[in-house]
C-alpha cells in the first residue's frame, strides 16, 4: 500500500510569483509553497521517517520540514495541485525500496582496454626517465 500524506498535515501558502509577466504577476499571489513536517508527522512510522530523512536529507531543513513550490501556472489552484502532486511524487519515490545491485564481472573488452591504458602509461613514464649512457 503506497503512503499518502494526509491533507491536514500539509501547510499551503500563496505568495506573489517573481519574474516577467506584466501587470498580472505583480498583483496576484499565484505562487504556491507547500510544506510538510516530516520530523513530526504522526502518519509516518519511525522506519519511514528515518528512510525519508536519509533519502531526502538535502531537501529537508533543520526543523524537519520539506518544502515544494510551484509557480508555472497562472492559477493559484493549478499551482497548488502541481505542488502537492510533486510533494507526493517526491515522498513516494523516496519511500520506494531500492533494488539491490547485482554484481557482475567486467567484460573482456573493458579489461583489455584497462591493460592497454596501463601499458601506454607505463611506457610514457619510462620515456621520461633520464637516459642511462652506460648502455
Amino acid at each position: 500500500m503506497p503512503f499518502t500524506i494526509p491533507e491536514q498535515e500539509i501547510d499551503v501558502k500563496a505568495t506573489r510569483a517573481s519574474g516577467p509577466g506584466g501587470q498580472h504577476v505583480n498583483t496576484s499571489a499565484t505562487r504556491v509553497e507547500v510544506r510538510w513536517n516530516v520530523a513530526e508527522s504522526p502518519s509516518l512510522s519511525d522506519a519511514q521517517r528515518v528512510h525519508l530523512m536519509d533519502r531526502l536529507g538535502s531537501r529537508i531543513d533543520r526543523r524537519g520540514i520539506i518544502r515544494v513550490t510551484a509557480s508555472a501556472r497562472r492559477s493559484q489552484l493549478r499551482n497548488r495541485e502541481a505542488a502537492i502532486a510533486r510533494l507526493h511524487e517526491l515522498v513516494h519515490e523516496a519511500l520506494a525500496p531500492t533494488k539491490p545491485r547485482k554484481r557482475t564481472a567486467p567484460p573482456a573488452a573493458a579489461r583489455e582496454r584497462r591493460l592497454v591504458q596501463k601499458r601506454r602509461r607505463a611506457e610514457t613514464k619510462h620515456r621520461r626517465r633520464p637516459v642511462d649512457e652506460s648502455d
